[in-house]
């Protein structure tokens, strides 16, 4: 290798760690003096600049790949910018005015092949094992059936009895203190804390997608086909997420609301639930042009 390589390649790895190491203080005071901004958990919060806070091991290990992924991202164009700044300071007209012939540099070009290659293979390991565990279900403690609609979601407990509800958007008018606007639902889906819930998701009309950020799921809801996934929600409160596939004019106004509780508040709530939901044998609630079922018995 060429003096001038040798030294264009030290001057970039002395500026890239300084530029790193300065990069690294400067996000980190950034985060800590934006904690607030960046502690949503369960919903959004103003000026919020990150993901929402974790409340299950797959949204852990998701803020824990988006860290990873950050930091590379961070160093490529740091080390990018410092051969740049390099290149136009010691190469340009005024400092080099005899320019280089070279051509060819049989290691830098193994280099720039081989380092992106290490860089996306450092990328894909912890991502398919993330994938891996938010595909692979473990053995679940509670099944509940999601259900969406236009535009609102039904839920049903096939482990806890023979009972379903559906669940819409509590409008602005009707919300009580603390409710938020176009998260809050009439009827929450209730599960116990520390337990696994799979939920088997599917639709009654059109594609939908069932997402709760704080839990790291997001899972489209297809007429016709039953998809799976799961969480293990670690802290008790309650938890909004929204359809995040566009399924119609009030695609907007279709929420999710879970309820994490302890294990002796859920049971208390099955038993109410039985009660509340068990006489509910029809949906509140049908499909825009689905004929509802008085309908049905007055055809010929």
């Amino acid at each position: 290798m060429t003096s001038w390589i040798r030294s264009a390649a030290r001057n970039a790895a002395g500026f890239f760690m300084g530029i790193v190491g300065g990069a690294v203080g400067v996000l980190a005071l950034a985060m800590a003096g934006a904690g607030v901004a960046a502690a949503g958990t369960g919903q959004p919060s103003p000026w919020q600049i990150n993901l929402q806070g974790a409340a299950s091991p797959v949204m852990e290990s998701i803020h824990s790949f988006h860290d990873f992924l950050l930091v590379i991202i961070i160093g490529v164009v740091l080390l990018v910018l410092a051969l740049l700044i390099v290149v136009a300071l010691k190469f340009n007209e005024k400092a080099n005015p005899v320019p280089s012939r070279t051509t060819h540099n049989t290691l830098i070009e193994v280099a720039w092949t081989v380092v992106p290659v290490l860089i996306l293979v450092a990328i894909a390991i912890p991502s398919f094992r993330l994938l891996f565990l938010e595909l692979d279900l473990p053995k679940a403690d509670l099944t509940v059936k999601v259900t969406g609609h236009q535009w609102y979601w039904s839920y049903e407990y096939p482990d806890n009895g023979p009972f379903s509800f559906d669940s819409l958007m509590v409008a602005t008018e009707d919300l009580k203190p603390g409710q938020p606007r176009l998260l809050a639902v009439d009827n929450e889906v209730v599960v116990p804390v520390n337990k696994i819930v799979r939920i088997q998701v599917t639709a009654a009309d059109v594609i939908h997608s069932f997402a709760l950020p704080s839990f790291g799921v997001k899972i489209d809801a297809l007429p016709g086909r039953l998809n799976e996934s799961w969480f293990q929600a670690t802290k008790e409160g309650v938890y909004y997420g929204q359809c995040s596939e566009l399924c119609g004019k009030d695609h907007a106004f279709m929420p999710i609301s879970i309820r994490v509780v302890s294990e002796s508040e859920f049971a208390a709530w099955v038993s109410e639930a039985k009660q509340k939901f068990a006489a509910a044998d029809l949906p509140t609630r049908v499909a825009q042009g689905e004929p509802t079922a008085e309908v049905i018995a007055a055809a010929p």
